[in-house]
């Protein structure tokens, strides 16, 4: 399921304000590159709420331990973020795969100016500053059993394997597939 992909303008599927405090950037103000993609977490984390999914971690009926990890990040700087800034960071499109849910976001700059706030059909001039392609994979911690061997070595070899214990990649859990795309279709229905 994809957003709408036409050539016309369209609003984001989410968008919110983050305003930028020093401790968000270097010692010349401008935002650490770093926290570019705290942004975009941030931004998805409240989408999420706002859509009535309340976290990254779920439990199977079993009792497994589902989650998200970031597995891919294609991030493109196109200009410097400065310290008191008020920013606006989007969802611009959202693809769900059967383990993973792609999401396309990006950060702007709103320059408002006097005129375009006493006129509501002035253009609004917006500054991107970067953009991001973000693959979320699904994932389940796959938990081993604690050893009852009371050999020292294989009770030290057991709890390194609880401890490292592997993910695996899971499909993306059906009710929330069904939220994500419920979002989605309202969403595209009001553009």
């Amino acid at each position: 399921m994809t957003t709408s992909t036409s050539n016309a303008p369209t609003s984001p599927l989410f968008a919110t304000d983050y305003r930028i405090y020093i401790n968000h950037t270097d010692a010349g103000g401008i935002v650490y590159h770093a926290n570019h993609l705290v942004f975009f977490e941030n931004c998805r984390r409240d989408w999420f709420t706002q859509i009535g999914l309340n976290g990254y971690f779920l439990h199977d009926d079993d009792g497994q331990i589902q989650h998200f990890v970031v597995s891919q990040i294609d991030l493109k700087y196109r200009k410097a973020i400065l310290l008191d800034e008020i920013i606006e960071v989007q969802i611009d499109k959202v693809e769900l795969k059967p383990a993973s849910i792609i999401f396309y976001q990006s950060i702007h700059r709103g320059l408002a100016s006097q005129e375009e706030t006493q006129n509501p059909n002035a253009k609004s001039l917006d500054t991107l500053l970067s953009s991001a392609k973000i693959v979320i994979a699904c994932v389940q911690n796959q938990t081993k059993p604690e050893s009852s061997s009371t050999d020292a070595h294989s009770s030290s070899l057991a709890t390194t394997t609880a401890n490292n214990s592997p993910i695996r990649p899971i499909r993306v859990p059906k009710k929330l597939q069904e939220v994500i795309q419920q979002a989605v279709s309202t969403h595209n229905k009001t553009q």
